[in-house]
C-alpha cells in the first residue's frame, strides 16, 4: 500500500510541475522599474537599513545615550558621544553622538536597538541594496544614516 501511496504523490507532483512549466513567467521589473524601489514591492513593516533621524528643528535626536548599543545582540553599533556648546548645537540635549557607527557585517535586522531608543533617533528605512564586495563599505556612518535637512523641508 505504501508503494501505491508513494507513485501516487510523485504523480500528483509531477502533474504540477508540468502545468507550471508551460504557463507564462511573471518577472517583476526590480531593477528596471520606476521609483526609488524601482518596481521593488516592500511591506510596512520591512526592516531595512537604519535611518538617524531629526526633529522639528532640524537637529539631531540622537542624545548618545549608549541604549541602542546595549540592546543590539550581534554587538554591530559603535558611539562616541561629545558636548553639546552653545556656539555649536548638534542636538537639542546636552550631549550628541559624534561618531555613530553600524557595522552591516554583523547587524541581524533584529530591530532591538529601534525599540531600545527613548528619542525615536534611530528607525528601520527602506533602503535594501546593502550588497557591497568589500567588506569595510558595510560600516555605516552617522552622515550616511542621517536623514538630510533638504528632505526634512519637503516632508513637512
Amino acid at each position: 500500500m505504501s508503494i501505491v501511496s508513494n507513485v501516487a504523490a510523485i504523480s500528483k507532483g509531477m502533474s504540477i510541475t508540468f502545468r507550471e512549466m508551460f504557463k507564462p513567467t511573471e518577472v517583476e521589473n526590480y531593477p528596471d522599474g520606476p521609483g526609488p524601489t524601482r518596481g521593488a514591492v516592500l511591506q510596512e513593516r520591512f526592516r531595512g537599513a537604519h535611518v538617524l533621524q531629526r526633529d522639528e528643528n532640524g537637529l539631531e535626536k540622537c542624545v548618545a545615550c549608549f541604549l541602542c548599543a546595549a540592546a543590539c545582540p550581534a554587538n554591530c553599533i559603535y558611539i562616541e558621544a561629545a558636548d553639546n556648546t552653545d556656539e555649536k548645537r548638534i542636538s537639542s540635549s546636552e550631549r550628541y553622538a559624534k561618531v555613530y557607527n553600524i557595522d552591516y557585517n554583523r547587524c541581524i535586522f533584529c530591530g532591538y536597538c529601534v525599540e531600545a531608543c527613548p528619542t525615536d533617533a534611530i528607525t528601520h528605512g527602506h533602503g535594501f541594496e546593502l550588497a557591497s564586495l568589500n567588506a569595510t563599505n558595510l560600516v555605516m556612518r552617522k552622515e550616511d544614516m542621517l536623514v538630510p535637512v533638504a528632505e526634512m523641508v519637503t516632508t513637512k
